[in-house]
């Protein structure tokens, strides 16, 4: 599955009890529909989401980038220190894709992907065998 939002804060990484590392952020969707009135009704839509792979990508997930993301839904239940009850929507990322944002965090996902690739900096495009 996949979906589009902006980050509605840093992201953070924790580590687990089991010494993993895992980022946390969270994402806001938009949609509008009119209703039977014609009226617009703007709907907003909040995802908490995980990123098991490598905590590197951390340094890019930015308040107000916009980000696609792929991965699995799965909700959530559970009762407040004030016993109310609370549901949440969990989004499992698995593959995380950068749509515009600022040169700064363009410049982060350049170097953390360069830093990534073992074969940096040993060829240029114009190398490509085609």
């Amino acid at each position: 599955m996949n979906i589009t939002g902006r980050l509605t804060k840093d992201a953070d990484v924790r580590t687990t009890s089991q010494d993993r590392q895992v980022v946390n952020f969270s994402i806001a969707t938009n949609d509008s529909y009119r209703n039977k009135q014609g009226e617009r009704i703007e709907q907003t839509t909040y995802f908490d989401c995980s990123y098991w792979i490598s905590p590197k990508v951390a340094k890019i997930l930015t308040k107000g980038t916009l980000v696609e993301l792929t991965g699995r839904v799965s909700a959530r239940a559970w009762t407040g220190n004030d016993g109310e009850a609370h549901a949440g929507l969990n989004f499992h990322t698995s593959n995380i894709k950068l749509h515009g944002g600022s040169k700064k965090s363009e410049t982060v996902q350049a170097t953390a992907q360069t830093a990534g690739n073992s074969t940096a900096g040993q060829g240029t495009e114009d190398d490509l065998p085609f």
